[in-house]
């Protein structure tokens, strides 16, 4: 049970370190401690979502999960493999963006699949709160918390105050992912997309030249999960996919610690004989357009601001933005100061240099192949 006086101060605190610029990681610390001394946990897991697809970009883990990644690939296999009430992808689109397993199982936990399957034979956790960070429809991470065998199951004032929580998180996770990295090492040079194949036994059995690079810089730190968990994660919905339970192919953009923005995408391969169930996985770096429209949408910008920041990144003038969204110049002139504010900037040059900073700046000086991207990331001869 939550302690009024307890939650409040908890939920201030959120309020406090979600705003305060901190990198993901001191912020995801910090919260999960502060979340601790309003609702005892033995383990937690945070995990970073692409706000578009919901699929895991990475995983942070916690007090009695810390550093036990070896059935991380199965967490995302089971995860996005399967459905359930519970799942992230479910609650990134539910009511209320938290729930207890115990609560949602009438105490049957074991009607669970992640449960049964996983979390009980693999850890011996007996019960599991899990908390969507949503700002209005996007899904920017999530939370689960796990008790044991020893300590009551999460009731639903616990659930209802994780509830709160969600904007704050939102909010914290979004400012942590822009925050820059003082010290990120120089961009490792790869040639061209990086291909990993993985078998029906969830083993990988082939990869690209390349590869090997591109699975290490998911490595993220000493909280981190397994790097690969997003793999397992697009292996078991490219799966689902073939299965004809999804509509669209797997994929999510991710930024590694060095800074650099990836997009990984993956499908089932068509086989013949007696192979099946096989998944390919493509790494490649991300293109501006492809991570422009997730850093504008880390700003919290509302969806007019955004149209604005849009056209501002193609190089239209005031005037001609007016002209184009049917606005007047004096409202056009409000939105850019609004984004200016909340981008932390004071031109539109500081905001197209900071949009587009991470990914262009270590790599000013390189050469550029004919299709206009830089050499150390194109396929060379």
């Amino acid at each position: 049970m939550t302690a009024g006086l307890t939650a409040a101060r908890v939920r201030q605190d959120m309020d406090v370190v979600s705003r305060a610029g901190l990198d993901l990681d001191t912020f995801l610390e910090e919260a999960v401690t502060s979340v601790a001394r309003a609702i005892p946990w033995v383990s937690a897991c945070v995990a970073t979502h692409d706000p578009l697809t919901h699929m895991l970009t990475s995983a942070r883990k916690y007090g009695d999960l810390r550093q036990r990644n070896s059935h991380d690939h199965e967490f995302g296999l089971i995860e996005y493999g399967t459905v359930e009430p519970t799942a992230f992808t479910e609650l990134a689109r539910a009511e209320v963006p938290a729930a207890g397993v115990h609560l949602a199982t009438g105490g049957e936990v074991e009607r669970s699949s992640r449960m049964s399957m996983f979390m009980k034979p693999r850890f011996e956790y007996a019960d599991e709160a899990r908390l969507a960070f949503r700002d209005g429809r996007e899904l920017w991470g999530a939370m689960a918390l796990f008790r044991g065998d020893e300590d009551p199951p999460f009731d639903a004032a616990e659930i209802d105050f994780l509830a709160s929580l969600a904007v704050p998180f939102a909010h914290g996770v979004r400012a942590g992912m822009l925050a820059r990295l003082v010290d990120a090492p120089p961009p490792v040079a790869v040639t061209g997309p990086a291909v990993v194949i993985v078998a029906a036994d969830d083993e990988i059995v082939q990869m690209s030249l390349g590869a090997e690079q591109r699975l290490a810089d998911l490595h993220l730190g000493p909280a981190s999960g397994d790097p690969l968990a997003p793999v397992a994660a697009l292996v078991g919905a490219a799966r689902r996919f073939g299965r004809g339970e999804t509509t669209v192919p797997p994929r999510c953009r991710l930024r590694t610690a060095g800074g650099m923005w990836l997009v990984l995408h993956a499908g089932p391969l068509t086989s013949r004989g007696d192979r099946h169930g096989d998944v390919v996985v493509t790494i490649e770096e991300a293109r501006p357009p492809e991570i422009v429209a997730l850093v504008v949408a880390a700003y919290g910008l509302s969806p007019r601001e955004r149209d604005v920041v849009q056209l501002v990144l193609q190089g239209v003038d005031t005037k001609e933005i007016a002209a184009t969204l049917h606005l007047s110049t004096y409202t056009v002139q409000d939105h850019l100061k609004s984004v200016f504010d909340k981008a932390h900037v004071r031109s539109r040059r500081e905001l197209i240099s900071r949009v587009y900073f991470d990914q262009y700046v270590p790599r000013m000086g390189s050469e550029l192949t004919p299709a206009g991207w830089f050499v150390e990331s194109e396929t060379r001869p």
